[in-house]
């Protein structure tokens, strides 16, 4: 079968479809994929030396093969032509499928069947607890177009050449105050986000310290001063979205008493200095051993995990108000 009969075919198939949703309608993705195998089998010539499975193995993609073309089939009860997709990794793909399909039936509004070639219409990667594709019939662009690289040629790649096209098509989309958390080179399965969320205030003292300090190490922001708004912010960020804790108070992590100032001591002074002497042995540990790729999305730059703290030490001397962070923190460190 040639494509330009495989597409004249979807095209009867869609129209048929079109009919069936408007009149009696269809009500869940099975039993609409189970009536696009049926139209599709019944539509097929006989002389077209491929025939539709009706009874196939589960989570494979395209949902329907057809020797090198194959159909994914999406179905909507909105009025829209969006919908999540099959995983970059796309572990479960047919081999011997050179050529993918989309059938996508929308529900809502005037209900109606199309088709599309499923390279065009893929326009986002949504990044849940495996990065997906994200399909929009009506795109004008597609994400492939974006990144610079033929859908064909991408997916075929090692999932970490993938995810360095993804991660480059992210990081110009974020917004002020966002981050990435998916930032490995090392693929799909090295840093996931938590599925299960935490509180800060139910983790036992030594992860609080361990992560505080980490997030004290990437964002040097937090030693301006108190009037700031704001200054928090991507501390927050950072235990929400690269370790699914959840911090409710901001200051619980640097300028409350009961980090700031432990021994309860009435001595006063600048409590996120306090706080930040407090943590100098863990953030040393967290700059030897934390990824670079974090310092690189943090700090805009890759620094050695020996230059770490001097490097950080002169950030914060840049930002701090009132007083210098390295003429109190890290005395014995090289500078």
């Amino acid at each position: 079968m040639q494509r330009a009969e495989l597409e004249s075919l979807l095209t009867k198939v869609c129209a048929a479809l079109t009919e069936e949703a408007r009149a009696t309608g269809f009500k869940t993705s099975p039993a609409f994929e189970r009536r696009v195998r049926l139209v599709l089998s019944g539509l097929l010539p006989t002389d077209a030396g491929v025939v539709v499975d009706l009874a196939p193995p589960a989570q494979a993609f395209p949902d329907i093969a057809l020797g090198d073309y194959g159909v994914e089939v999406k179905f909507t009860l909105a009025d829209t032509w969006r919908s999540v997709a099959n995983s970059v990794q796309e572990t479960q793909r047919v081999g011997t499928v050179k050529c993918v399909y989309v059938v996508f039936c929308k529900m809502g509004g005037e209900p109606e069947v199309r088709w599309r070639p499923y390279a065009d219409c893929v326009v986002h990667v949504r990044t849940s607890h495996v990065p997906r594709f994200e399909i929009d019939l009506d795109a004008d662009r597609s994400l492939f177009d974006l990144m610079g690289i033929d859908y064909d040629d991408f997916r075929v790649l090692p999932m970490h050449e993938k995810m360095r096209y993804v991660r480059d098509y992210a990081r110009g989309r974020l917004k002020k105050g966002e981050r990435l958390w998916w930032l490995e080179d090392g693929g799909a399965e090295a840093h996931t986000m938590p599925i299960q969320a935490r509180l800060y205030t139910s983790l036992n003292q030594e992860e609080k310290v361990r992560l505080r300090a980490e997030a004290a190490l990437l964002c040097p922001v937090i030693v301006k001063s108190g009037r700031v708004r704001n200054k928090y912010d991507d501390a927050v960020l950072y235990l929400l979205t690269y370790h699914g804790v959840l911090c409710h108070q901001a200051r619980d992590l640097f300028s409350a008493g009961s980090v700031a100032n432990p021994s309860n001591d009435d001595e006063g002074g600048v409590y996120i200095q306090r706080a930040l002497k407090l943590l100098e042995k863990a953030m040393r540990e967290a700059a030897a051993q934390m990824d670079d790729a974090l310092f690189v999305e943090y700090w805009g730059e890759s620094v050695p995990p020996k230059r770490r703290i001097a490097r950080w030490l002169e950030k914060a001397d840049a930002l701090a108000s009132g007083w210098k962070p390295s003429e109190s923190l890290f005395l014995s460190e090289p500078r």
